[in-house]
């Protein structure tokens, strides 16, 4: 099966949030009327207090100058129509994720790694809303809210669509992230229908990840991934079909990342991460999956590093491809 190609999110001004424009395909539905940042109101809304893992936060009203610190909340504000004015990628991340277009994030400032922000960057860019979580940030909250109102979540992967809501508190667009919840669901439901009618519902699907300094690691159930492929249906492989996030496997255990239906990603370096020696590997070779033609790579900043509905709609129509289901 070649590459998938991905079809492109276009976000309108006061039209459809989101819509593609490739194959003549429609896109995961979503919401209308959900615009990128707006002009400020000539009356300011009010300050909201938003109750973050670090406790209540006062955020102002309809904030603006967003500076986003991970993954997570680069998905969710953009996805809620906010362009943030500065963002945290993870280290070995040069650019920002392909599934969004570039019209999209052209205009966001790096402000240095996730997990080891460049202060100084994100102080000059005046933000009024700092958006991370306790895990790449829980140990900077106090230079941070220096900086601006602070919000973070307690972590990220598993609790995103819990995270997502507070993320929309923060941001204003309760609403809207309403509409968007309820359109992910919907798409949710009609990709399990359409993957048990065509018997395919039962195909075990494993989730692999290369990291660079990180060793191979199987994603279970509680990890963001694992969420999205439980809401469509499918299974896991059993050592995979567990109430875990992610754990690292030594080279000749390899065996555990077989299944019906196989997907890897990278990050950093291939040969750091270990994937051009495992991938050439016997014990790689000798998997169903590989023998079957049903491994693929997939990409890494949608996968496991996308945590928002954006992301997940993207996957949903992936698995389907790659699952052969016609039409998809």
């Amino acid at each position: 099966m070649p590459r998938i190609a991905r079809r492109p999110f276009l976000v309108g001004l006061g039209g459809a949030a989101l819509a593609a424009c490739t194959s003549g395909q429609s896109a995961p539905p979503t919401p209308d009327n959900l615009g990128t940042n707006a002009p400020p109101s000539p009356n300011p809304a009010p300050p909201v207090t938003v109750n973050a893992a670090t406790g209540p936060v006062v955020v102002p009203g309809e904030p603006l100058r967003v500076v986003v610190l991970d993954t997570d909340v680069l998905d969710s504000a953009l996805t809620l129509g906010i362009t943030p004015i500065g963002a945290a990628l993870p280290a070995a991340d040069t650019r920002f994720p392909g599934y969004w277009p570039v019209s999209r994030t052209a205009g966001i400032r790096m402000v240095g790694p996730a997990g080891a922000p460049d202060l100084a960057a994100v102080r000059a860019l005046r933000p009024d809303l700092i958006l991370s979580n306790q895990t790449r940030d829980g140990d900077r909250y106090g230079q941070l809210s220096a900086l601006a109102p602070t919000v973070l979540t307690q972590t990220t992967g598993a609790p995103w669509k819990a995270n997502f809501q507070l993320h929309a508190q923060a941001l204003s667009r309760v609403t809207a992230a309403a509409a968007f919840a309820s359109a992910y669901q919907k798409h949710a439901g009609q990709v399990a229908q359409a993957l048990a009618a065509a018997k395919l519902s039962g195909r075990k699907v494993s989730l692999v990840r290369f990291t660079e300094g990180g060793g191979i690691r199987l994603f279970g159930r509680q990890s963001f991934p694992g969420s999205v492929l439980a809401e469509a249906g499918v299974g896991r492989p059993d050592p995979q079909n567990v109430d875990q996030s992610d754990f690292e496997i030594p080279p000749d255990q390899i065996g555990k990342a077989d299944g019906d239906l196989l997907l890897y990603a990278t990050y950093g370096d291939p040969e750091r991460a270990g994937k051009n020696a495992t991938l050439a590997s016997p014990g790689w070779q000798a998997l169903g999956a590989v023998k079957a033609h049903r491994a693929f790579p997939v990409e890494d900043q949608l996968w496991f590093q996308g945590i928002g509905y954006t992301g997940a709609n993207f996957m949903l129509d992936e698995l389907q491809r790659f699952l052969g289901f016609p039409g998809a």
